[in-house]
């Protein structure tokens, strides 16, 4: 098992580049306003030879428990706990400050290996915080510049010092180990879904209660929560183990509407909601139970549908509606009539803070996302396909009939199939949706988007005309 590194300091002195640089990736927003960092990201990292997992935390600052500051500072104080090795970083532009000492102690009441990283050193003139760094009581200060990559040979050095050579490559051992696992689960042909995780995606509105449901299903205030709209920033990955099944969950930024987006945090966040639903294979898109179905919940599906994904919807908040059956009717008419484009789709009842209709939901999900990844024969698709064209002939277009010969599944992970049609460019898109309405109803495929390509069969007489 590979060993756990914090990422502690206060506010802006770049913990979050640091991570990014480590990880070999940008998934921590950055940022020169203090404060960016929120919640706690973990990731795999790599330095050199070492093999690692690195948790990025919010700045320390002194505040009171209720307040929002306070709520992330007991986040990070949570991570000090679980990690084997700290890297305490301060600013060397900056120089020592009050916090710095502060929170140094800190880190020496908890007993952790500790590492100090005077960041920002890639300037001559940052040799006298060098210096100073020796008054936190850290040992020997590491000076890096984590935005431009230097210093960190003397960086591997210190961490593999720090927590002993033993506990660093401790990975090495258990490589091989790994390897003889996922041979043997090779071995017996396991479906698909018993071996890697199942990524879920879960967005949303802005305090639609996306970060309480993961907290929930994770069984741990893994993620911080509140009244306050718009408390997460960055993509939020948890593990979690459903009824044997392994989950990776991403929490997500509240995607506001284009004309509210302001400020250039809110649009970094978005992107790492797109960048989350890319990489997902199924999209929880929660609505608010109390006022579903704005405008804004209706293009974040249609965003998800556009990518491929699999949606769901959670009506959340459900603890709060009253004729709780009438209610639940009114919103799967809504979803038939609103969402004509995935016709199907599953939308399930839920209470985030109480746990309350998760099974349910997550039944729904690995109904549907069986189905993302199902492959429909060849033979089965065109004999549903001639009884199509028998029954509903394609259009007449400027006096001749289109002639359609076959169809073909080309992919999954979404359903995508081929039609050889004589006349691509001029098929209505009205006949196109009774094929993949035809589809869902025929290969039980409701609920998953469906790609439908229109392709012109080749003229085998071409090259006899063009040596003519």
């Amino acid at each position: 098992m590979v060993f756990t590194i914090a990422i502690i300091g206060r506010p802006n002195v770049g913990k979050s580049t640091l991570f990014n640089r480590l990880v070999g990736q940008k998934l921590a927003i950055v940022d020169n306003i203090a404060g960016v960092t929120r919640d706690r990201l973990i990731h795999a990292a790599r330095l050199q030879d070492l093999r690692f997992d690195v948790i990025d935390t919010a700045g320390l600052e002194k505040a009171d428990d209720i307040t929002l500051e306070g709520r992330m500072y007991a986040q990070t104080k949570l991570v000090l706990e679980e990690a084997d090795l700290v890297l305490f970083v301060f600013d060397a532009k900056a120089g020592m400050t009050f916090a710095d000492l502060t929170f140094s102690s800190l880190v020496r009441k908890s007993g952790k290996p500790a590492v100090l990283v005077v960041n920002k050193s890639e300037s001559k003139h940052s040799i006298d915080a060098f210096y100073e760094g020796w008054k936190l009581g850290l040992g020997e200060p590491c000076a890096i510049s984590a935005e431009h990559g230097l210093g960190f040979s003397d960086l591997r050095d210190a961490i593999v010092a720090a927590i002993g050579e033993e506990k660093a490559f401790e990975y090495k051992k258990e490589a091989e180990q790994i390897g003889d696992d996922i041979e043997k689960a090779n071995a017996k042909k396991l479906p698909y879904d018993l071996i890697k995780p199942l990524r879920i995606a879960i967005v949303g509105r802005p305090n639609a209660g996306k970060s309480t449901l993961v907290n929930t299903m994770s069984g741990e205030k893994r993620i911080l929560a509140g009244p306050e709209s718009g408390i997460t920033r960055d993509s939020i990955s948890v593990d979690w183990v459903w009824r044997g099944r392994k989950i990776k969950l991403y929490d997500t930024a509240g995607l506001r509407r284009k004309a509210r987006i302001r400020k250039k945090i809110e649009e970094l966040s978005i992107a790492s909601t797109l960048r989350a639903i890319r990489f997902s294979e199924v999209v929880i898109i929660v609505f608010d139970a109390i006022v579903p179905f704005e405008k804004q919940d209706l293009k974040i599906v249609d965003l998800v549908i556009r990518e491929g994904r699999v949606p769901v919807i959670a009506f959340n908040k459900w603890d709060l509606v009253r004729d709780r059956r009438e209610k639940l009717a009114e919103l799967h008419e809504k979803c038939e009539r609103l969402l004509p484009q995935i016709r199907g789709i599953r939308s399930v009842p839920i209470s985030g803070e109480y746990g309350k209709g998760i099974d349910r939901l997550m039944e729904n999900i690995e109904m549907v996302h069986r189905i993302w990844n199902h492959r429909i024969s060849t033979g089965k698709l065109n004999r549903w396909f001639e009884k199509v064209l028998a029954q509903h002939p394609p259009p007449v277009i400027s006096g001749r009939r289109l002639k359609m010969k076959y169809i073909t599944q080309i992919k999954t992970r979404p359903p995508g199939l081929i039609i050889s049609c004589s006349r691509p460019d001029v098929m209505p898109q009205s006949y196109l949706r009774y094929l993949v309405n035809g589809l869902r109803e025929n290969f039980d495929m409701s609920g998953v988007p469906i790609r439908l390509l229109m392709v012109k069969p080749d003229n085998p007489f071409l090259h006899r005309i063009a040596k003519h």
